[in-house]
């Protein structure tokens, strides 16, 4: 903003609007010829030190024929080629919108703009995909939010918080089933500990989740689920005419016996409102893997297992988090670094010898009159030492590859058979809690 001396007001008009060349030439000589003072100059044309420089050094070499300003960058324009992809990849998006089959009804200007830049093999803004996309008409007014949850808790470390959960889903639209994602979260990072596809959501494969937390990461402080069945036992209320059999404090899942036997509390959600922030990631990842398996023709779990292995790649080592405005990746090794983890490296709690006796199924049986017990249609034939009548506890590890049955009594492992591999589906006799 500067000051016309001609109109006596403040404007902020370029130079060239303002005054003449043949102004701005004449008080250029008058400064060579040292007959006027910068100061005034500067004042009299309404420019700044950096402005009356350039134009001196230009008058200097013959070179002041206009007053407009040289831009020194070149303005980025993108090639038509690129336009054309960018088009491509809006059009892909539309017709998922327009297919009924799919839960697509919004556009993913993000996944559009990665998928564009996947292709050219050279980066653009996800700002430039907004803009084609609005000029072209690619564009769907987003719906009225509902009431936001806008309390928000914050952990102070690593492993104090594990947010755990499974999404039922049709992931890839072309498959037609439903998969269950199940995935580990960690409250302080946001970043994903575990994500994998299961064809059933099961006990099992919530421990097996939780395997492959402790396995890789060690042992946390709590983990944080809702009232599901397999994470909690729930009774229905009392009334007048019935009365709760058990206390279902008493009852321990399998999932709840599994955890605090590895040497970690549980923490349940009070309401599904509390469950936002694993509900976020949720979100993001159902988008941008119902979006992928779509346009990629995904019909089976292992290949879409493929698509959901480059995603959390992409959540945990390129996407800045909204909340804790770092890359969830870069936060947990930075808290890592500082000492600011609980993460303790985890440990047999005894009388174990396998980890297999901690992520198992469990189950009671009694000892019949010829020493052995029954499962799954099966006897097992146990020590003649252990009495008729005794109880002892089965730790039961149904893996497909390798299912196997292991006999507990008295603190003691007594017996161990394995079995030949079947399907990944968990045997008729176990209990699924």
């Amino acid at each position: 903003m500067f000051w016309d001396n001609e109109k006596g007001t403040l404007t902020t008009m370029q130079l060239h609007k303002r005054v003449t060349i043949e102004k701005v030439r004449q008080h250029l000589e008058w400064y060579e010829r040292k007959t006027m003072r910068l100061d005034e100059i500067l004042t009299n044309l309404g420019i700044g030190r950096r402005r009356f420089y350039d134009l001196l050094r230009r008058y200097r070499a013959d070179d002041l024929a206009n007053l407009k300003p040289v831009r020194t960058t070149n303005h980025l324009r993108l090639p038509k080629a690129i336009d054309e992809i960018i088009r491509e990849e809006l059009v892909k998006d539309q017709q998922l919108i327009n297919d009924p089959n799919t839960t697509i009804r919004t556009y993913n200007y993000q996944a559009v703009c990665d998928e564009v830049v996947k292709r050219i093999g050279r980066d653009i803004s996800a700002q430039t995909v907004r803009n084609r996309a609005k000029a072209w008409g690619f564009y769907l007014a987003k719906p009225s939010s509902k009431r936001k949850h806008v309390r928000v808790v914050m952990t102070t470390a690593c492993g104090l918080l594990l947010q755990h959960d499974a999404s039922h889903h049709v992931w890839a639209p072309h498959a037609g089933v439903k998969w269950s994602l199940i995935t580990t979260l960690d409250d302080y990072s946001r970043l994903l500990l575990y994500a994998e596809f299961f064809e059933e959501e099961s006990s099992w494969a919530h421990i097996k989740a939780l395997e492959a937390v402790t396995t890789k990461y060690g042992i946390g402080a709590n983990y944080y689920t809702d009232n599901h069945a397999i994470f909690r036992f729930t009774e229905r209320t009392e009334t007048y005419r019935r009365t709760p059999k058990v206390d279902a404090k008493e009852v321990k899942t399998q999932w709840e016996t599994a955890v605090r036997a590895s040497g970690m509390d549980i923490i349940y959600a009070l309401s599904p409102e509390a469950k936002g922030k694993i509900e976020r990631p949720y979100r993001w990842l159902q988008d941008r893997i119902t979006r992928a398996c779509a346009k990629s023709g995904i019909t089976t779990i292992e290949q879409a297992r493929r698509v959901l292995g480059e995603e959390v790649t992409r959540y945990n080592t390129h996407q800045v988090h909204s909340t804790t405005g770092e890359i969830p990746q870069v936060r947990f090794q930075r808290a890592e670094r500082e000492g600011n983890s609980v993460f303790k490296p985890f440990e047999l709690p005894a009388p174990y010898t396998s980890s297999k006796d901690v992520f198992c199924l469990r189950e009671e049986r009694k000892v019949n009159g010829y020493s052995q017990i029954s499962w799954n249609k099966r006897y097992i034939k146990v020590p003649n030492y252990i009495p008729e009548g005794a109880t002892v506890e089965l730790h039961i590890i149904p893996d497909s590859s390798r299912p196997e049955v292991r006999v507990w009594y008295k603190h003691e492992l007594v017996q161990s058979v394995s079995y030949a591999p079947t399907n990944p589906t968990i045997p008729k006799g176990t209990n699924e809690q």
